[in-house]
């Protein structure tokens, strides 16, 4: 098979979906090559089969949800925001919603849908797809002096013949290396390390937390809602002795502080050499293997495996002041004031929960509540709003949602996607070293640095000028 092309986009993810439709719709002749024989496997299943498409947050808020790297997304963003997607989406059919913290959905909750709808808008492009197609590597060719390579096309396995795809510019757009299943198997970052790029390390971005305990393990499939989860790391982080009276006050107050958002800083403890790396609020679930959800997957961005000790602390009361929470554990057991403690708490948490808590306070199950004393009671006020989780590790990469690290953003031009090393090569996706939180984030970016290298890849073979529009909310600008 030999085939030539003006623009060839390797991956039908996401961000290739959209490089392939923006470099057609301006003119261009347009390969896309997937290696599977469903494009968007990946898009197909994520959100939990839902697709949690963007966030409907203004730009500013929205570029801090990727940390210091978000900067490079600044000239994307202009190029293809939230209402831009949610305009396409519309355009093929697809009728978006609002949830709770912005998040945006197809309204039917099928992920599929946004899938073949972008298929659809790449075929009505008229792009060429070409699924099955094994990528084995880029054609590089020397460009001039300097040392400068050049990408001519990609070789494609063939069991009969050598075959290759020719094409005036290449966009890889490969995805990371979770849920290789779905073919997101990290080839891309071989095949942009051959043209020069340097990769950074590579490991698991929301993903969820392992945990040794026996106790969390028994609670597997329990949900909590509108709970605050903060990261801890340092010596004894995953060590939460019972302490009584006034220092347990000091501690509950101190835990029931909220963060800014979003958190990036450390805070001190109590203690001292212990830190808060970051605080989530929302919903979380137990495993039989630790913890997951929504706020967890967001927390092990800051999860490293250092050596260090770590502990997710629960907040299960979130909107009550420990002094507040008092109140309403006096009036509880004032009802239940004949009954065993483990009894008593039932119109405060899921029963399966009660155990741990007690446990954790320090205290016994079978003990009456016409016993407990002030200072009990402030301890089981402390194992509320800071129920400790010891965390050992995270799953595998095969279990993340996205992969930490990439393409050195310094060796990509945030305003085309072009490579820095090799002429004629577009990245864009997972592949490059920036991701975000949970909450439509990740996609966005995949979808607006796809937008932007297929625009400038069909702008570099047709020879024509972009205008390069600024959208300006919250003080940004066109990075």
């Amino acid at each position: 098979m030999f085939r030539e092309t003006d623009v060839l986009v390797v991956g039908g993810g996401p961000a290739g979906l959209l490089a392939a439709i923006r470099a057609a719709r301006m003119g261009a002749r347009v390969i896309l090559a997937e290696k599977n024989n469903v494009l968007g496997r990946k898009l197909r299943i994520t959100g939990k089969g839902r697709c949690n498409i963007t966030n409907n947050k203004e730009l500013q808020p929205f570029i801090r949800q990727y940390g210091e790297k978000g900067k490079f997304l600044y000239s994307a963003f202009s190029r293809l925001f939230h209402q831009d997607i949610r305009r396409l989406l519309e355009e093929a059919g697809v009728e978006t919603k609002e949830e709770r913290g912005g998040r945006v959905f197809p309204m039917s909750d099928r992920a599929a849908d946004v899938a073949d709808a972008l298929e659809r808008l790449a075929a009505e492009a008229g792009v060429e797809i070409i699924r099955g197609c094994k990528v084995q590597g880029l054609i590089l060719e020397p460009a001039g002096g300097g040392g400068m390579q050049r990408v001519a096309g990609v070789s494609v396995y063939d069991p009969w013949d050598n075959s290759e795809i020719r094409a005036k510019a290449v966009v890889i757009a490969t995805g990371g290396m979770s849920y290789p299943l779905t073919g997101s198997t990290g080839d891309g970052y071989a095949w942009a390390g051959e043209a020069g790029h340097r990769i950074t390390e590579l490991s698991p971005a929301l993903v969820p937390l392992e945990s040794a305990e026996s106790w969390v393990g028994a609670l597997s499939g329990l949900s909590l809602r509108n709970v605050k989860a903060s990261l801890w790391a340092g010596p004894g982080a995953a060590v939460d002795e019972p302490r009584s009276g006034v220092a347990t006050r000091a501690a509950a107050e101190t835990n029931g502080d909220s963060g800014a958002e979003p958190p990036g800083g450390e805070a001190a403890d109590a203690h001292g050499s212990q830190r808060k790396l970051a605080e989530f609020q929302g919903e979380m679930l137990f495993a039989h293997f630790g913890l997951t959800g929504p706020v967890i997957l967001s927390l092990s961005r800051f999860y490293q495996r250092s050596g260090e000790t770590y502990a997710v602390r629960i907040d299960l009361k979130p909107a009550l002041s420990p002094e507040i929470l008092d109140k309403r554990l006096q009036r509880d057991f004032q009802r239940y004031q004949r009954k065993r403690l483990a009894n008593a708490m039932v119109d405060l948490l899921p029963r399966a929960l009660i155990p741990a808590v007690i446990k954790q306070a320090g205290l016994d199950g079978e003990q009456a509540i016409a016993e407990l004393t002030r200072a009990q009671r402030w301890d089981i006020s402390r194992a509320l709003k800071a129920l400790s989780v010891p965390i050992t590790g995270t799953r595998p990469l095969e279990e993340a949602i996205i992969t930490v690290g990439g393409v050195d953003l310094s060796e990509v031009d945030p305003r085309t996607m072009a490579s820095k090393k090799a002429e004629g090569l577009y990245i864009a996706g997972e592949l490059l070293d920036v991701d975000g939180y949970t909450g439509g984030y990740n996609l966005q970016a995949a979808f607006s640095t796809g937008w932007t290298a297929g625009e400038s890849a069909a702008a570099n073979v047709l020879g024509i000028e972009v205008e390069r529009k600024k959208r300006n909310e919250g003080g940004g600008k066109n990075g």
